[in-house]
């Protein structure tokens, strides 16, 4: 027979315990990344290493890497985090939500803006640059283009999934072309298979620099953007709002000290020197 004097007991102890549990687990999810990563002493960051010099490929001693602007950043907030080891994984960008959700990397670094679409599965840090858009075409056809009205009926491409694709999207009458990576999208620029390609400017003028015969900006194309849209941002889990606290942080600081821009300079000169 059971000892009906200790029931109440144990009653109290399986109560005590399902608020323990409860807690630990609001608690996990509140600051399991950030945990992770300090326990493991590495910063796992999702980028598309196509977007200079934002993130792309160098090949130093022999080795590929994956350098520029946001790894540099990722290196920044690893700093403040008290970790030393960053590691970028390489994904196509339109799967890089998914990729965070699944829990394959703790942030995503890849030049991504805000929309609301976005924001209902994932949160946004603040902007760490401020960006514009413009229309990367083939070097014969740097002055053919002077108005938007003369994109109708123009293959017109942009990278899947970015706001790139919604701006090319709102050019009345053109026909649009979106692919997963932008090196595609290039190429078919300079094969002539796309009459321009929607691009973030500092892209866009890194591949002007790097291929000068290739490819020119239609100066006379402006998009009309919302700037607080438009600039990028670090992206995180919805639950890791402690994570994201000490990623804005990072930012913050290193824009009033002028880290952020120091870091994009560097950025460029990695460029610069993969092209010598």
């Amino acid at each position: 027979m059971k000892n009906t004097k200790t029931m109440p007991l144990i009653g109290t102890l399986l109560s005590l315990l399902m608020v323990l549990t409860l807690t630990l687990t609001g608690c996990s999810k509140q600051g399991g990344t950030l945990a992770k990563i300090k326990q493991s002493r590495t910063l796992v960051v999702g980028t598309s290493a196509d977007y200079p010099p934002f993130e792309f490929e160098i090949v130093k001693n022999g080795k590929q890497q994956i350098v520029g602007y946001d790894v540099l950043l990722a290196h920044l907030i690893a700093k403040d985090l008290g970790v030393k080891k960053v590691k970028v994984v390489n994904l196509p960008f339109p799967s890089l939500i998914n990729e965070l959700q699944n829990h394959k990397v703790d942030l995503v670094i890849a030049g991504m803006v805000y929309t609301k679409q976005r924001a209902k599965i994932v949160n946004f840090s603040q902007p760490y640059f401020k960006t514009q858009q413009s229309l990367l075409v083939a070097t014969k056809n740097a002055t053919k283009f002077k108005h938007l009205t003369d994109l109708k009926g123009q293959r017109i491409g942009a990278q899947q999934s970015s706001e790139q694709e919604t701006i090319a999207r709102a050019i009345l009458g053109a026909k649009v072309v979106a692919e997963s990576s932008l090196e595609i999208l290039t190429q078919e620029l300079k094969t002539g298979s796309l009459d321009g390609l929607v691009v973030a400017s500092t892209a866009a003028q890194a591949y002007v620099v790097e291929h000068p015969h290739n490819y020119a900006i239609a100066k006379q194309i402006q998009f009309k953007v919302n700037p607080k849209l438009s600039d990028p941002r670090v992206i995180s889990r919805k639950g890791d709002t402690d994570l994201l606290k000490q990623v804005n942080q990072t930012i913050a600081r290193g824009k009033r000290d002028g880290k952020l821009a120091q870091l994009f300079k560097t950025a460029q000169q990695l460029q610069f020197e993969q092209r010598k």
